[in-house]
């Protein structure tokens, strides 16, 4: 007598099933050090960890990485988000950067720390971030600006008092330095710079008119 037919033949396998296919072994990624049980390609993890240490990543510098990046944003999203940090990926601009999570109702920890810029660095990405809005308006793709227009225009917002004109102009230069470093600024030439598009991710329209709001009121004061 013939066995009963329970059926099993015909039962879907696999991913159809709700299961995922095993994987062999000689397709899981291999070890980058003693010990590794990571699962993400080196190059994945190359661009986990330039998203953790710098504040940006752009695709007109990087433009590897940056594919790299649009290709696997999904697990990389996911990872940050493990370690309550958001992902904002701004394709028109061709910047990415990421956010510390915060919130009311939870605990949340604080892993980014907040590296606020000082008094000559806000001023001078005042100037950048009206330049580069001016330039756009008229329809130019880039703005630039000299590193003597800078401290020209920096320079009377500091106090009217201090006649350390050389003290100032360091500071000045210290904050190009900076801007340089994250990206805000490509120098082209000695002392001649373009402004990136990162200016408007760092300084909005609207923190530009409040920031532009308390000169002014400065200004009237000092005067």
């Amino acid at each position: 007598m013939s066995e009963p037919d329970d059926g099993a033949d015909d039962l879907p396998s696999g991913a159809a099933a709700g299961f995922i296919e095993p994987v062999a072994m000689e397709d899981d990624p291999a070890e980058l050090f003693a010990g590794d049980t990571g699962t993400l390609d080196v190059d994945v993890r190359r661009v986990l960890v330039r998203l953790l240490q710098r504040r940006f990543l752009l695709a007109e510098k990087s433009p590897a990485q940056w594919r790299t990046l649009l290709e696997n944003q999904q697990i990389i999203e996911s990872r940050l988000h493990d370690l309550f940090v958001r992902l904002v990926v701004d394709h028109d601009r061709g910047i990415a950067y990421k956010q510390q999570v915060r919130s009311a109702e939870s605990d949340v920890p604080i892993l980014l720390r907040d590296d606020p810029y000082n008094r000559a660095e806000t001023l001078v990405l005042v100037h950048l971030r009206t330049v580069f809005q001016r330039e756009r308006g008229t329809g130019e793709t880039s703005a630039r600006v000299d590193i003597e227009e800078l401290e020209q225009t920096v320079l009377t917002y500091f106090d009217p008092d201090d006649h350390n004109l050389a003290r100032g102009q360091r500071e000045i230069r210290n904050a190009v330095q900076r801007l340089v470093t994250e990206g805000l600024l490509a120098e082209e030439s000695a002392g001649r710079y373009r402004i990136t598009p990162l200016v408007e991710v760092v300084l909005s329209t609207e923190k530009l008119t409040e920031l532009n709001r308390w000169l002014r009121e400065q200004n009237e004061v000092a005067s």
